[in-house]
């Protein structure tokens, strides 16, 4: 199926615009075969930042919303390579679009190829502002299901919302193992966005601009996802302690103390394991200095958190599926006893 959704970028700036362009053309992620699939329509994509600012300046329209974004998804059942994913998206700018300064990228770094097409809120042809709203999106989804079902794809039918604190079970593994399941996609996405991620403000970005919503609040308990599609999923339902708030607000704590640079590759037992290792020690010592202090007979310090072999296998099954790797029937059936 295909899927065009609209990403919510709430910071609308020049640098914020200048932020997103360098991320959908990230050289880790365009490449196919040492081709770079980004593309600027009406405009050079290498200058296509710049030429969005004259146009902005010409028509004195610097102010308020500088830029849309959209990411056009497929499903790993449509079997479209990443070129003609790049095709799909080009034409779907070209009859969206027409008369705006567009760039279209083709990450090609996952499982599921998917375009982001960024396009500049104001037109160079008429200096009229873009205006999006819902009932102009459904109209850009009709047209994007008539160019995929032109190219013999499938489009996105309406889906139904599954029940909440549903576990991963047997059912959910065999759409894992159909690329249909939006949990483990969801799963794969908060990893990719780790790896470039150095604060929750990053991550967020980072999430948002492959059409994820992350609503992370001081105030809630949880972390609360909505995926492209609309699903929406909280932190303690991805079967994974590393994805909870309380951790990644550890990791990101970490990350900042140990000087993380982006595109470091976790350790096997996860962000988690090396955290625990870090702060286990951190707390050992803590615990010393209290018990010298209050009781003059000092306990032996607790043991550092151990990630222990079953909780290993278990996240790297969780990795597996979320990577679009298929189990072996033994593997399936340790993972679904694990869960």
């Amino acid at each position: 199926m295909a899927v065009f959704s609209a990403v919510k970028n709430k910071k609308q700036t020049k640098g914020a615009m200048a932020g997103v362009l360098n991320y959908i053309s990230d050289s880790n992620k365009v490449y196919y075969n040492d081709i770079p699939l980004r593309t600027g329509i009406n405009c050079n994509y290498y200058s296509g930042f710049a030429e969005m600012c004259l146009t902005k300046q010409q028509y004195k329209k610097d102010d308020g919303r500088q830029f849309y974004q959209f990411v056009q998804s497929f499903s790993e059942e449509d079997n479209v390579t990443p070129l003609e994913v790049h095709q799909i998206g080009l034409e779907l700018a070209e009859k969206l679009f027409p008369d705006f300064e567009v760039m279209v990228a083709t990450h090609c770094n996952t499982k599921h190829p998917h375009n982001h097409i960024v396009v500049n809120s104001v037109s160079f042809k008429t200096g009229k502002k873009l205006h999006q709203n819902h009932d102009i999106l459904m109209e850009q989804r009709m047209v994007n299901d008539e160019i995929c079902m032109a190219h013999g794809l499938s489009v996105l039918e309406k889906y139904q919302k599954l029940k909440r604190g549903q576990a991963l079970n047997q059912k959910e593994c065999r759409a894992a193992q159909r690329g249909q399941s939006w949990k483990l996609q969801l799963i794969a996405t908060i990893e990719d966005a780790l790896l470039y991620s150095t604060d929750r403000e990053s991550f967020i970005h980072n999430m948002e601009y492959e059409g994820y919503e992350v609503n992370w609040s001081d105030t809630r308990k949880y972390i609360t996802y909505t995926t492209p599609e609309g699903y929406k999923c909280r932190d303690n339902k991805l079967h994974d302690d590393t994805y909870l708030k309380g951790n990644l607000e550890k990791l990101f704590i970490f990350r900042q103390e140990t000087g993380f640079k982006p595109l470091t590759y976790e350790p096997p037992e996860g962000w988690l394991g090396e955290m625990q290792a870090h702060y286990g020690l951190t707390e050992d010592v803590i615990s010393l200095g209290k018990n010298l202090e209050s009781m003059g007979d000092v306990k032996p310090p607790l043991t550092p958190k151990v990630w222990t072999d079953r909780k290993q296998k278990q996240r790297e099954n969780l990795k597996k599926l979320a990577a679009g790797h298929k189990l072996q029937s033994e593997q399936e059936q340790d993972f679904e006893m694990q869960m």
